[in-house]
């Protein structure tokens, strides 16, 4: 068996892994690489293996730095099948048309051809099949079980058996145990692992008691703006989740809570389908308040007119809206207004990446460059971890430990150096394994 790392290494982007036996070929998951932009000009380099040779591509999770060159994959030739759950399918076809909105834009900028189109996705869409966790998908010699990573609603941790071999590929792992989602699944047994590193040299805050809560509060007492840059999927609905209880219950004011991102409202509505998926608190919550993702004083803004007319409420007021790293979406429009107001907050709850707005912001730039312009940054700037979707060192190194004593070797992927230094140094310490962080376009012969 041959795995090559094609993406996802020594980066947290792009995420590309082809495993070959025999003559069979599969990938596991198929990313956009992302940075100060909303993409990286490597997303038009020619894929480093022929797309029509590849069978099949097992998907962990929807997020665009898994997703986002599958279209690109179907019009370079691929003619196999797409796997993932049932929600990560839905999830991935409204990712993948925001992001062919954006990249249409980036083409633009950077004079490239579009990456792809809506027919690429469309195509990808009917080639792609929904399977449970825990159900057997066989391609050619290989044997594939998914497993329930607890990253976002139905993501996945993927299980390949070839060659009398298991090797697992970790997928993003979640910060367990988590609301809605619950806590991830854990392997006991395999020879190889591919294991994420996002937050490999980092150790989660929890989120303080009634933090939410205080904040709203505060932005009352100040009347500011409170700006959550969030992530549509999974982040957003965390937050509608506790928000909707402290509302329900009468803990936060009643002031204006603002949803201001189209594709967040549409994956709400996705998550409201795909409630067998929920943890069991949840379900139970669903019998006696069947709106968890709604509550009195939220206004979901789907057009563009609707987003603009939130200017015009006086604070104070909380708007929540992409893009998650301010790397694009609407919450530019917002932070050009509310960055320069002292008695404003802006409130980071997601990993924020080298060379984006939100981590220039979050290092403490006093000014940023917003649509051209120089944009003073006065507001308070708060930063919270509990509400990471990504697993922390320790929750990494608890992942794989049950697996130690079968385990031949892990690779570290999808990390920046330091955190995947860091991790590698801890698995050698404390679990005694033997440790790979690989180089884009390195093959091992396992």
């Amino acid at each position: 068996m041959r795995l090559t790392f094609c993406g996802g290494a020594g980066e947290v982007t792009g995420s590309n892994y082809l495993l070959e036996s025999g003559s069979t070929k599969i990938l596991i998951d198929c990313g956009l690489r992302q940075g100060g932009h909303f993409s990286s000009h490597h997303n038009w380099d020619p894929f480093s293996y022929e797309p029509k040779s590849i069978s099949a591509v097992f998907i962990t999770h929807p997020h665009i730095d898994h997703t986002g060159r599958l279209p690109k994959l179907v019009k370079d030739g691929f003619i196999g099948k797409a796997y993932s759950t049932p929600p990560t399918k839905e999830f991935s076809n409204l990712l993948l048309l925001d992001s062919e909105h954006v990249l249409l834009q980036e083409s633009e900028r950077t004079k490239m051809p579009p990456l792809y189109g809506v027919r690429e996705i469309e195509e990808l869409m009917a080639r792609w099949e929904g399977v449970l966790y825990h159900q057997k998908t066989d391609i050619g010699p290989f044997k594939i079980t998914l497993y329930n990573a607890g990253h976002v609603l139905g993501s996945s941790s993927v299980l390949v058996e070839v060659e009398g071999k298991k090797i697992v590929f970790s997928g993003d792992l979640g910060n367990s145990p988590a609301p809605i989602i619950g806590n991830k699944e854990f392997l006991e047994e395999a020879d190889y692992a591919l294991i994420e590193s996002t937050y490999g040299n980092r150790f989660h805050k929890p989120t303080p008691e009634g933090f939410i809560e205080n904040l709203i509060e505060e932005a009352v007492g100040a009347g500011g703006t409170l700006m959550i840059p969030a992530f549509a999927m999974e982040r957003t609905q965390k937050l509608l989740f506790e928000i909707n209880e402290l509302a329900e219950n009468g803990r936060i004011p009643k002031i204006p809570i603002f949803l201001d991102s189209p594709l967040a409202i549409k994956i709400t509505d996705v998550y409201k389908k795909y409630t067998d998926y929920f943890d069991k608190e949840t379900s139970d919550l669903l019998i006696s308040d069947e709106m968890l993702f709604d509550f009195p004083g939220l206004k979901k803004t789907l057009t563009a007119e609707e987003s603009k007319k939130i200017n015009e409420v006086p604070p104070p007021k909380v708007i929540i809206a992409g893009s998650g790293m301010s790397n694009g979406g609407r919450i530019l429009h917002h932070e050009k207004r509310y960055l320069p107001d002292s008695k404003s907050t802006i409130l980071f709850i997601g990993y924020q990446a080298n060379g984006t707005l939100g981590r220039k912001i979050l290092d403490g730039a006093k000014t940023v460059k917003i649509f051209g312009e120089e944009v003073p940054v006065r507001c308070r700037v708060v930063n919270v971890e509990g509400y990471s979707a990504h697993a922390d060192q320790p929750q990494l190194l608890g992942w794989l430990s049950p697996m130690r004593m079968s385990l031949k070797k892990v690779f570290i992927v999808h990390g920046e150096e330091e955190a995947s230094a860091a991790l590698a140094k801890k698995i050698v310490d404390n679990l005694a394994l033997r440790v790979e962080i690989p180089k884009e376009g390195e093959t091992q012969e396992l």
